[in-house]
């Protein structure tokens, strides 16, 4: 009661004097500390692999082809299940489900930790990301369901930040646990330490998560969840695998089907709507401009940063055979970056989504053009390598802290759920996309996987730097695109409506 008291007081002064400085509650920053690491960890282990994938090939034997799965199995497997995932939220309840995200994750890690066959650690891979697509969506919903409006700002820059910094900070922390071989684990311990971190945070969250049920609880709807799976899978495999196989034939084959899915369950979606049956995706989310562009933008922004970042972190180890050590400290500079600008991004950035996001855009493609010069005369400076990296993530700290605010504020509250799984699978989407085709381009400048001999050697290096600049200006031109994809944002942050659920 004195809490409820206190925030009317303190609306009465914002009437009176004009905008006062947000300030969280104690309970309220609990749970954000908790919707916090939940979403720095899915980040996390979504790229924490990459620079761990050698140690890996030869302690298990697995090939080539493992190795992408490694990766990708665990980002197909949350972008098939997120939007459904966000469903379930609303249905069970916000608490159940991330609860039990949170406990299946922890004992996923633990399987990929303990794998003594290269299958095994795949489907722990797959099994994580199953878990996450029950957690992760559960994080926005909760935000725009338990915070009072003026408090969505920095609620959502602090998620959004955690998931960006667990993203691009993956390899860094990947790369020190593996070469300072944990009590012998190796590679092992960038999967270990999840299980008693996983086993705390479940505890934190039991304790201070409160309940997020709809008061209209509403249904499943099953064969739109079974179309977006396999529409999905459909358009993901071939983006994994499509580059691997030479783009054969079936991989264009899949991707006009997940085409033909994907027009399929719009009609469906609109059919349910029409009858005021439950849909999985509202239709009326992309009938909102905000929303649409907001969407786009954060999957143009995903697809960049995610691909950059993989491209300099393969071009590191193998054309340049820097250690995994030294690699971190390289794309270190990229979580530095976005915290840099954390402060500003969550303060001013939703009341100016127009001008921080094209800012940010403008700052990434400032980085990839210089990592494409760099590149072109073959410089291997580590501090010049540093510093685009460090452009990347001001960027991305200008960008993705405001978006996730934007697309907050278009949803109502019945659509937490599954507006928040829409907009996850978006990134999840944006993420494979780039790694798919820039990924592609890239491979193909090599003229394959284990073209240019041994990493470090003159040739390889060269090799190496001439791929890494064709295909650095795709990303270019992906930042490019969100420039002006921003142009569809609304120049001042509109004032968000309705209320929280009190803690």
């Amino acid at each position: 009661m004195a809490m409820v008291e206190g925030e009317n007081r303190q609306r009465e002064k914002v009437r009176e004097g004009g905008p006062a400085p947000v300030r969280l509650p104690r309970r309220r920053w609990a749970v954000l500390g908790v919707l916090g690491a939940a979403s720095f960890f899915d980040g996390l282990d979504a790229n924490i692999i990459a620079v761990a994938l050698p140690s890996i090939q030869r302690e298990l034997g697995g090939s080539f082809s493992m190795a992408q799965w490694a990766v990708a199995g665990y980002s197909l497997a949350t972008a098939v299940l997120l939007i459904t995932g966000g469903r379930l939220g609303d249905i069970y309840g916000t608490r159940r489900v991330f609860l039990i995200g949170i406990a299946g994750f922890t004992l996923s890690s633990g399987v990929v930790a303990a794998a003594t066959t290269p299958e095994l650690l795949v489907g722990g891979r797959v099994a994580q990301g199953t878990m996450v697509a029950l957690m992760l969506p559960q994080s926005m919903a909760v935000i725009k369901q338990q915070f009072r409006p003026e408090e969505w700002a920095i609620a959502s820059a602090v998620t959004g930040l955690a998931i960006s910094a667990g993203s691009i900070g993956g390899p860094v922390v990947g790369g020190f646990l593996t070469d300072l071989d944990l009590f012998g684990t190796g590679w092992r311990a960038i999967f270990w330490i999840n299980v008693p971190i996983g086993a705390a945070l479940l505890a934190c969250a039991i304790r201070v998560l409160p309940e997020g049920r709809a008061e209209q609880r509403p249904t499943l709807d099953l064969p739109g969840a079974v179309l977006v799976a396999f529409a999905s899978l459909a358009l993901m495999f071939p983006l994994v695998r499509g580059s691997e196989h030479g783009w054969a034939p079936w991989s264009f084959g899949l991707i006009a089907l997940s085409l033909l899915l994907w027009l399929t369950l719009a009609a469906h979606q609109r059919h349910r709507s029409a009858r005021g049956t439950d849909v999985l995706i509202p239709p009326a989310l992309f009938r909102r401009r905000v929303f649409t562009a907001g969407l786009t933008a954060a999957l143009l922004t995903f697809a960049g940063a995610t691909s950059f970042t993989f491209l300099l972190t393969y071009y590191l180890q193998f054309g340049l055979a820097w250690s995994s050590t030294r690699t971190a400290l390289a794309v270190a500079a990229v979580p530095l970056g976005i915290a840099l600008v954390f402060q500003i991004a969550w303060k001013y950035g939703p009341a100016r989504p127009r001008l921080f996001v094209t800012c940010g855009a403008l700052v990434m493609l400032a980085g990839a053009l210089g990592m494409a010069g760099l590149a072109a005369a073959g410089r291997t400076d580590f501090g010049f390598l540093a510093a685009v990296a460090f452009l990347l993530g001001t960027g991305t700290g200008l960008t993705s802290p405001v978006l996730t605010a934007v697309l907050l504020g278009s949803l109502a509250p019945r659509e937490a759920g599954a507006g928040a799984g829409v907009i996850y699978a978006s990134t999840q989407f944006g993420s494979a996309l780039g790694i798919g085709v820039v990924g592609a381009v890239f491979f193909g400048g090599l003229g394959g996987v284990n073209a240019g001999g041994a990493p470090g050697e003159a040739r390889t290096a060269a090799l190496y730097g001439d791929a890494l600049g064709t295909a650095v200006l795709c990303t270019a031109a992906v930042f490019a695109l969100v420039a002006l994809v921003a142009r569809a944002l609304p120049r001042h942050g509109a004032e968000p409506t309705g209320g929280p659920v009190p803690l």
